[in-house]
């Protein structure tokens, strides 16, 4: 096994990185003159740690997030990006923090490493693709080999006789109710959140990360570990509506996602093709349909 390939164990146990750090700053405010006036201060920020993602015993990406709920972010993440094709291909998930000396990074700059154990027809077609995507991003699609590695395209999702259900009102409930439940955010601010709602506009789930792509993985593992993927609702999400949250819904069956911020044009074009309701521009009382879904 090469050395890009080997797992990175800790020689000593280790605590996991926390998720907030307190650090002492200098808060300058200018006073009437043009002077300036220190103020000495604490403050709460987001930890952003690299997670290592091992399948099988071979590493196959490190992605930059918040180190709680790994478990939850490596089953959606290998979901949401093809690698598994369901919860029950994964056999085991085993988090492990990683000193940073062990990984090769600066002092201080400790991370995670989780290994999952995946069925072997899985991992057979996993090493197939290894190649064309060795260049993807959990944000974007930067340095993949040729247009045809992008996964743009989808077999449609399903007709559901619910998706009207998902209208404005309901929308508009379940984005108010997101903020009080962004625990983190609220701590430390620059942290995403995403949300699972019922019909009804009820949130039942909120994962956060600093990643809008990680905190969407996260959800996705939470309900793919409860077996409540295919049960009616939706995604809200505290972001932007672009083609990778909407690539990412459809490969696992999500039929309809609301986000705060407004979309891209590809983003509105993927759920178009997909057949996904998408809702943007959340902002109680208004909302833009951009996309109707398939009913």
């Amino acid at each position: 096994m090469n050395s890009h390939s080997a797992p990175l164990v800790c020689a000593m146990p280790m605590a996991a990185p926390p998720a907030l750090l307190s650090l002492d700053v200098t808060r300058l405010r200018l006073q009437d003159g043009g002077q300036a006036q220190a103020l000495s201060e604490t403050q709460v920020l987001a930890s952003e740690v690299p997670v290592a993602l091992v399948f099988n015993g071979i590493s196959h990406a490190v992605m930059m997030g918040t180190p709680l709920d790994a478990e939850d972010f490596a089953l959606g993440f290998a979901l949401t990006e093809g690698i598994v094709d369901s919860a029950a291909d994964c056999y085991g998930i085993e988090v492990r923090p990683v000193a940073a000396e062990a990984a090769g990074l600066p002092a201080g700059m400790d991370g995670l490493e989780v290994q999952l154990d995946i069925a072997s027809r899985c991992f057979a077609r996993l090493k197939d693709r290894r190649r064309s995507m060795s260049g993807r991003t959990g944000c974007g699609v930067c340095g993949v080999e040729s247009f045809a590695a992008l996964d743009l395209s989808f077999d449609p999702l399903p007709p559901r006789d619910w998706i009207a259900a998902v209208d404005a009102a309901t929308v508009s409930t379940a984005i108010a109710a997101l903020p009080p439940l962004q625990v983190l955010n609220a701590q430390a601010g620059a942290i995403h959140a995403a949300g699972w709602a019922r019909l009804d506009g009820q949130l039942t789930d909120v994962l956060e990360d600093v990643g809008r792509h990680n905190a969407l993985d996260k959800l996705v593992g939470r309900l793919a570990r409860a077996g409540r993927l295919g049960e009616p609702g939706f995604v809200v999400l505290s972001s932007r509506g672009s083609h990778e949250l909407v690539r990412k819904c459809a490969k696992v069956g999500i039929s309809a996602l609301a986000t705060i911020s407004a979309p891209t044009a590809m983003g509105v074009q993927m759920a178009e093709l997909t057949g996904l309701r998408f809702w943007g521009l959340c902002r109680p009382p208004r909302a833009v349909l951009y996309a109707p879904g398939r009913g």
